[in-house]
């Protein structure tokens, strides 16, 4: 089937808990999926800062029409818990968020009974994960990415056997340009790309501007640029930081909404994926042809 045919029916089912020991909060997810299907695979979704399970409806829907089950996790961050920029939590949620990641994958055979017996109609061969913003720093963890310490020495592997792909959205670049606030408050965001092996898109705005950054929106490439090969960048030239409003349409923070920018995104993700899995490689190659010819986005693969 190739992935941007969205001929599924969907459901979704939330909250779902999943278990995870010494957590301030319990940490629970919503699954989106299609009604029919075997074999399906798996996109477990990252959100950006403040957000929950119940936002990138656009997304999470769209990709559950082209045959993923998509499962999200609301992470400690979320506006609902309450934890602001100065509680002393904060520092450790980029933790709590790959450890969230890895609780959903460890448990997701629970967590897809509990969906209406998903369980027998999952391909675990084929699980991606997928985040924006700071999802997208938490994602590329599990993909193979580290964080530098004050020193510029790597942190910890967090990757995660089941994962076998994945597309970061608007993601963290390298930390020598951080912003005095962004240095004191976020000094995890100092990614380390050089070790993120698994096949990922890369997906940037060409008018994003970080405010954490003093860099150019060229900062959210570094994913694509800094790491090996296999990698796609897809750059759309005039996206903000939610990329049209990936959130969700009347989001707050949607400085560009653009409903056709949205489905790109979740139609490319979505075509990679389907390619990186061996399923189906006709949307990813009618996509990179679109691309020659339209000046307003472009992809580029090593």
């Amino acid at each position: 089937m190739p992935s941007g045919h969205l001929s599924h029916r969907i459901v979704a089912v939330k909250p779902i808990t999943v278990p995870a020991p010494g957590r301030s909060v319990d940490l629970q997810v919503k699954v989106t999926a299609p009604l029919s299907g075997r074999n399906l695979p798996v996109i477990v979704f990252s959100h950006g800062n403040a957000w929950s399970m119940d936002g990138y409806e656009p997304l999470a829907d769209r990709w559950a029409a082209t045959g993923f089950i998509v499962v999200q996790p609301t992470h400690p961050d979320s506006r609902r818990n309450g934890i602001k920029w100065d509680d002393p939590r904060f520092a450790t949620i980029w933790r709590v968020r790959i450890t969230d990641l890895h609780a959903v994958l460890d448990g997701l055979g629970d967590i897809l009974r509990q969906a209406g017996g998903l369980e027998t109609r999952v391909d675990h061969e084929r699980i991606a994960v997928v985040g924006h913003s700071w999802g997208a720093q938490t994602a590329g963890a599990l993909l193979g990415a580290r964080v530098l310490d004050a020193d510029g020495i790597p942190g910890e592997d967090f990757s995660h056997s089941a994962v076998s792909a994945g597309a970061l959205i608007a993601a963290t670049g390298t930390g020598d340009t951080l912003t005095p606030f962004a240095a004191e408050h976020l000094p995890f965001m100092r990614p380390d790309y050089s070790t993120m092996t698994a096949p990922t898109l890369v997906i940037a705005g060409g008018r994003d501007q970080s405010q954490l950054s003093t860099r150019g929106p060229e900062w959210f490439t570094d994913a694509y640029h800094l790491s090996p090969a296999p990698k796609s960048l897809l750059a759309i030239a005039e996206g903000e930081h939610t990329l049209g409003g990936l959130a969700g349409e009347m989001a707050a923070e949607t400085t560009d909404e653009d409903p056709a920018r949205v489905a790109l995104v979740a139609d490319a993700i979505s075509a990679y994926l389907h390619d990186a899995f061996k399923l189906d490689n006709a949307a990813w190659a009618t996509l990179n042809n679109a691309a020659a010819g339209d000046g307003t986005w472009n992809i580029t693969s090593k």
